[in-house]
């Protein structure tokens, strides 16, 4: 086995020593350079100045009785310190009483010895102080390194989330080129709402922060089931037939089949999924039961789809689409405000009503370019042009 006196120094503990007598000072340096690093500091301030710089010392040998700051006062600034406060104290002092110990112990030292000192029991002593030390930095440092790892995964799993959610809507959005700043709008709206009913008796206990971000993830997805919809409907530019909007109707149904499908590939169900089958497939439900696809009317249609569709219907009801020209936002304010009891919850429409501005102000940020209403024109060209794919 290597003797700890022919380590190298630079793997030695670094033990600072504090005494305001350069005899005192003499003594314990000589006792300990053979086995530590030694520092030496004559008077309190010094004695905070090394115990702050780096590296730091490893066990602080402290006398209590020194002109200026005392012992006890310097315990008090190492404690006071995030940097240094897991430093070990042992006081080295002469003051002996039961008392002055009490003291000194209550102000977090470690131990407490008291002068003339036995070498053999302060290297001891020291000895358990440093081994007490190396298990503290252990554990906190491997608390530091759990709580990044936590903090790591976190991030990775909500990112995972939103590449998860962003990935299925860009399906929509490729068979449906009026998704693209749609999907932006009705985000925003959404959230707008539930924040704004967050306080609200009937919402509170729903309407959670952490329930509002997945909400505002999971609204992207409310018209994920287009992608079953054949394009001689799904891009047709004009009212549908009977059948073929029966044919459309199945968009909800097909949109919550897409998440479970995803779900059954990963083997189980997915918290932050949850929201969004309830969105894809509830959202075009009507508070007085005429909607779809169960007719489902008041309070069994959840929550997220009822928010879903005052944002649905407003944007669409402004949107500049190549059949048609977007509302005024007064008038589609209108609208809404005739759908109160109706068509969709009394109170969100109160909220909404409370809120247009906020809502004019999203979709005048996430508007349609000319560009965009470009492209979808030549889509629909392609789409009616004979023999076009």
């Amino acid at each position: 086995m290597t003797d700890s006196n022919s380590l190298d120094f630079c793997e030695r503990a670094t033990i600072l020593v504090v005494d305001d007598t350069p005899d005192n000072l003499a003594v314990m340096s000589s006792l300990l350079k053979g086995t530590y690093k030694v520092m030496v500091a004559n008077h309190g301030e010094r004695a905070l100045k090394l115990a702050r710089a780096t590296p730091k010392p490893d066990l602080i040998l402290l006398d209590i009785m020194m002109p200026g700051m005392s012992g006890y006062d310097v315990i008090r600034e190492l404690k006071a310190d995030p940097a240094t406060r897991h430093i070990p104290v042992i006081f080295l002092t002469a003051m002996s009483e039961s008392e002055d110990e009490q003291a000194g112990l209550d102000l977090g030292a470690a131990d407490y010895i008291t002068k003339p000192i036995s070498p053999p029991i302060v290297l001891a002593r020291m000895r358990t102080q440093l081994d007490n030390k190396a298990v503290g930095d252990f554990l906190r440092d491997q608390n530091a390194y759990l709580e990044a790892e936590v903090s790591r995964r976190t991030r990775q799993l909500a990112a995972i989330q939103d590449v998860t959610i962003l990935a299925m809507a860009s399906l929509a959005e490729t068979r449906d080129s009026d998704t693209g700043n749609h999907i932006r709008r009705t985000q925003h709206y959404v959230r707008a709402l539930a924040k704004k009913l967050q306080l609200h008796p009937r919402f509170g206990y729903f309407l959670t922060d952490p329930t509002i971000d997945l909400l505002y993830k999971s609204a992207p997805l409310h018209d994920i089931g287009k992608v079953g919809i054949p394009d001689r409907i799904l891009l047709k530019p004009g009212r549908f037939t009977p059948d073929e909007f029966e044919i459309m109707k199945t968009h909800t149904t097909l949109g919550r089949a897409a998440i479970v499908a995803a779900e059954k590939q990963l083997g189980m169900e997915v918290d932050f999924l949850s929201h969004a089958k309830d969105i894809a497939y509830y959202h075009q439900e009507k508070w007085d039961g005429s909607g779809y696809p169960e007719g489902l009317s008041g309070e069994g249609i959840p929550i997220s789809a009822r928010l879903m569709a005052v944002a649905d219907v407003y944007d669409a009801l402004i949107s500049r689409r190549v059949y048609k020209e977007g509302m005024p936002h007064e008038k589609a304010v209108a609208i809404i405000t005739e759908g109160r009891g109706s068509h969709f919850d009394s109170d969100m429409v109160d909220a909404f009503l409370e809120l247009q501005d906020e809502f004019r102000a999203i979709a005048l940020c996430y508007a349609d370019t000319d560009a965009d209403m470009a492209a979808k024109a030549v889509q629909l060209d392609r789409l009616q042009t004979p023999g076009a794919s």
